[in-house]
């Protein structure tokens, strides 16, 4: 039978696309007002937030796996969501738009982890796992992680602008995992449908929630990652096994916050729903690793950088390998380019396709070709929400594509994949010494356009402004001496 008319999700889809894209400001933004953790239910200590690692500080709790490796939660969540001890939650190593922090971890937790068998959820404030259910009997050892996404701030602060944010947020938060992963042979999936996750971690559909749960906050999960032990191997689909089980426990209920949600609000609801439907059949998990550089010690100082830091230009051979970093990250996902200052402004790409794990053990350096000459950056600073300081970051890496008609199954990854990919790139910057910030807000950045496209074609979805090293700085009189 063939279709002759777009369905009604599919134009919600359309419209709230170009909405995020066009020109239009949201109404001003307002204080987001800080939430308590609403996760109740036993509780599990993972070590001190922000003390020293600790990779046994368990007392014995939970089963081995049968070869006696573990799963470090502790080391894991410190290094990718935690909050550092001492502050109040904005700055963590992961970046997230406005730092408001929507994303939530639900751990699906099989033998080889600290705590027993089960359902939890994470509290990155406290550095604690609050148990939420049992797992199945036939669960796989190892953990995995749903990325679920409260929208209520991020739409408070960005309006119709926000599900685009959310979507980069997540993508994000699971690189951030993955770059803590070490140890283990961790697989990330960006395509699962939402039924499904919300299934896994034994939490209500969308459409269910507020019928179920009356009084809390919807999450809505978006991306999952599985954290597989070595000698353990992978499963096909890691996540069947927890779906047959029952709703697990529930948030604590807080009434009157959200009598009457905003329109934004159950707009973004909705279009987040849409998304995580898709039309794929099957969940697609992707293996993934860390950049060579990226050591745990990076990931603790990791920082979105000040804009003033980012203004000198980053020498050419880390640019490459940080945009080959960016590049290869996620197969299928949005192209990369960087835009250039200095003598000879341009727009690159990579000259090649580069093998993201080269058989010899040093990598060369990457090459570099020109997309299109002159300058670019006033452009996108106009672009990013008129974020004047773009005009004079040293570099701004572009994800770019999706289309305007691109079907949900389609806009959903993208969006994923670019956060997730930038998640990477950040850490690459940080790891060779080179400021970064990631850009989320892209509005009429129809890039294919003003390249002589086709348009509507090739928009930038995410970036990440990159400036050079620090300039050295000439020793004081009393450094001078022996």
């Amino acid at each position: 039978m063939t279709r002759t008319s777009v369905s009604a999700a599919e134009q919600a889809q359309r419209h709230a696309l170009a909405h995020a894209r066009s020109a239009h400001v949201p109404a001003r933004a307002a204080h987001a007002p800080y939430r308590s953790f609403p996760w109740a239910g036993e509780s599990f200590p993972l070590g001190r937030p922000g003390g020293p690692e600790s990779p046994g500080r368990y007392g014995g709790r939970g089963k081995a796996s049968p070869g006696g490796e573990r799963v470090d939660l502790d080391r894991l969540l410190r290094l990718s969501l935690a909050v550092p001890v001492g502050t109040t939650g904005r700055r963590r190593p992961v970046p997230s738009a406005g730092a408001l922090h929507p994303v939530r971890v639900h751990l699906l937790l099989g033998a080889g982890c600290s705590p027993p068998p089960g359902r939890y959820v994470y509290d990155p404030h406290a550095h604690r796992v609050h148990r939420r259910g049992p797992a199945p009997a036939d669960a796989q050892p190892g953990a995995i992680a749903v990325l679920t996404v409260t929208a209520g701030n991020t739409v408070t602060h960005y309006g119709h602008r926000a599900w685009p944010l959310l979507l980069l947020d997540a993508g994000h938060a699971a690189a951030a995992l993955v770059l803590a992963a070490e140890g283990t042979d961790p697989t990330v999936c960006l395509d699962a449908d939402g039924a499904t996750l919300s299934a896994a971690a034994g939490l209500p559909r969308a459409g269910d929630w507020k019928t179920l749960w009356p009084g809390t906050e919807p999450e809505q999960p978006l991306a999952a990652v599985r954290f597989t032990l070595r000698e353990t191997g992978h499963s096909d689909d890691p996540l069947s096994a927890w779906t047959s089980l029952p709703l697990a426990g529930a948030p604590v209920p807080r009434p009157g916050t959200e009598v009457v949600p905003p329109v934004a609000l159950a707009e973004t609801r909705y279009l987040l729903e849409i998304l995580g439907a898709g039309e794929q059949t099957g969940a697609t998990w992707h293996t993934a690793r860390r950049p060579a550089p990226v050591t745990d010690s990076v990931l603790r100082e990791r920082r979105s950088a000040d804009p003033a830091d980012l203004t000198r230009p980053p020498p050419e051979d880390p640019l490459a390998r940080i945009l080959t970093t960016a590049v290869a990250a996620w197969p299928g996902g949005p192209p990369w380019s960087a835009a250039v200052g200095g003598p000879a402004p341009a727009l690159l790409t990579l000259a090649a396709p580069y093998p993201s794990r080269p058989t010899s053990a040093v990598r060369p350096a990457p090459a570099l070709r020109v997309l299109a000459t002159g300058e670019a950056r006033p452009t996108l600073a106009h672009w990013a929400a008129g974020q004047r300081w773009i005009a004079e970051a040293g570099a701004v890496l572009l994800a770019h594509g999706c289309p305007s008609d691109a079907p949900a199954a389609r806009v959903g990854p993208d969006h994923l994949a670019a956060g997730y990919a930038a998640g990477m790139a950040h850490a690459h910057a940080a790891a060779a010494g080179l400021p970064s910030r990631p850009i989320g807000s892209w509005q009429q950045a129809d890039l294919g356009a003003a390249l002589g496209e086709t348009p509507e074609r090739d928009w930038i979805v995410h970036g990440l402004a990159l400036g050079g090293p620090p300039a050295p700085t000439s020793p004081s009189r009393e450094e001078e001496r022996p």
